[in-house]
């Protein structure tokens, strides 16, 4: 895995409709994100979700399409709960919501954030969809004023993220991680 930061000192980006005591935490309406998308022969359209208020079942069956390692859901629950942002995509069938793409984003509240647990389930990779949860988890990020963001990523998405603007730390920090022996 590689630590890599996406930096915006000395930036000041200016977006419609922002506040600048904007609450992330307590969001719960779905924003139409993408309409008419093609899947199995039909139209869906993709929403957008910032409530934590997450199906964990459903989390761990898309965390599972892409091959992770299960993680104890009274561990996962506590790790939303405590995040400062978790971004969820999902299409409508049959009045459910199914859970196709996830991200959350742990920080200070003032200067850094870190991204953590990015997914999007196979069937809908390819099509953009991970880029425009990416870009709106750093847009969240960048309305509440946090100028360094970072992530860790496996070898095989790097690419990914550094066409996101993400680059290895110019400063030449490396991650360093602790782990019980």
């Amino acid at each position: 895995m590689m630590a890599l930061k996406i930096f915006f000192k000395n930036a000041s980006l200016i977006f419609l409709h922002w506040h600048k005591n904007m609450n992330t935490h307590n969001v719960t309406d779905d924003i139409l994100l993408i309409d008419n998308l093609y899947y199995k022969g039909e139209k869906i359209n993709i929403y957008l979700s910032m409530t934590k208020d997450i199906n964990l079942y459903d989390l761990e069956k898309l965390c599972d399409s892409v091959g992770w390692v299960r993680r104890p859901f009274r561990k996962v629950r506590t790790a939303i709960e405590h995040s400062f942002l978790t971004i969820s995509l999902f299409h409508k069938h049959n009045n459910y919501n199914h859970l196709i793409g996830f991200a959350r984003a742990t920080s200070d509240c003032a200067f850094n954030a870190t991204i953590w647990d990015v997914v999007v389930h196979p069937d809908f990779q390819g099509q953009g969809l991970g880029k425009a949860l990416m870009d709106q988890v750093i847009k969240q990020l960048r309305l509440a004023d946090i100028t360094t963001i970072t992530l860790f990523a496996d070898p095989q998405v790097i690419a990914f993220y550094k066409n996101l603007g993400f680059m290895n730390d110019p400063d030449g920090v490396k991650g360093m991680f602790w782990y019980p022996r």
